[in-house]
């Protein structure tokens, strides 16, 4: 475990875990949710990064650069592999100070991801709280489609309410994977803040969010912020205690859906989350 502090902020990470924050506090208070003592999976931690790509991948098959890929799933029940290669990794501690780090993961071409790559993740915390960058550059000898995310795992309670401004979302069927684009107030008006404990599971992807959400306690409101993600998966398992709100680059099943980003040989793609507190 590395251990970060800025000022009233305390921040754990676990590189070996899948380069994951197993804690993160403010004056005490847990901001995101705690990973379990002796945990050995990354789907138990508080935040985990997604890298080559965000999300699912219908039955691991696309095409791209006019070849087909297949690839194995990666996820015990899960059809379709999930949330890329980097978070069933152990990530190397490149640098370390008191309220920095640098965790790397390289890649090595396989069936798994058939590209090879360097991930890095730049963590920094301040007086204001936390920001975390995530990179993946290609270090194949030919073009690579590249996706990027965070998956934080905010405590919730009856009285939180999770509010940002999107312009649609993405509609999904049993296997959650997207089928069409509707109103962005589908399943709750989140641009007026709404609750996250609910009675039905919301996993789909809002597009066109505005970088900015807010996650209100009673006691103080979290300000989540994302730099080059333009969705916003939002996840609220019943019954859990959490809600994820997670900045990503691209949507679920983006291979066959979208247009990916490609990078060229050398060429890095970037994003990056913040993590701060308002107190009334």
């Amino acid at each position: 475990m590395l251990h970060l502090e800025a000022g009233d902020w305390r921040l754990a990470l676990q590189p070996d875990l899948g380069g994951t924050i197993a804690a993160l506090t403010y004056q005490g208070r847990d901001v995101l949710r705690p990973t379990p003592v002796g945990a050995t999976n990354p789907l138990e931690t508080a935040c985990f990064p997604l890298v080559p790509y965000a999300n699912r991948i219908a039955g691991g098959r696309f095409v791209f650069a006019g070849e087909s890929y297949v690839l194995p799933r990666n996820m015990e029940g899960q059809d379709h592999p999930l949330h890329g290669v980097g978070w069933l990794r152990g990530w190397a501690v490149e640098a370390s100070e008191a309220g920095s780090a640098v965790l790397v993961h390289t890649h090595e071409a396989d069936a798994n991801w058939p590209w090879s790559y360097r991930a890095e993740q730049h963590v920094t915390m301040d007086e204001s709280g936390l920001r975390v960058s995530l990179s993946v550059r290609n270090d194949s000898d030919r073009a690579m489609p590249a996706g990027l995310g965070f998956h934080p795992y905010f405590p919730a309670g009856e009285d939180t309410r999770l509010r940002f401004d999107a312009g649609s979302v993405w509609l999904a069927d049993d296997a959650m994977l997207p089928t069409e684009r509707t109103g962005a107030t589908h399943f709750a008006d989140w641009s007026e803040g709404d609750t996250v404990v609910r009675s039905s599971l919301i996993d789909n992807a809002y597009e066109g969010w505005s970088k900015v959400a807010t996650i209100a306690t009673r006691d103080d409101t979290i300000v989540l912020t994302g730099e080059g993600t333009p969705y916003l998966h939002v996840f609220t398992p019943p019954g859990l205690g959490f809600v994820c709100a997670e900045p990503v680059s691209d949507m679920p099943n983006a291979l066959n859906l979208a247009d990916p980003t490609i990078l060229a040989h050398g060429e890095t793609r970037t994003i990056a989350m913040s993590v701060t507190i308002v107190r009334p």
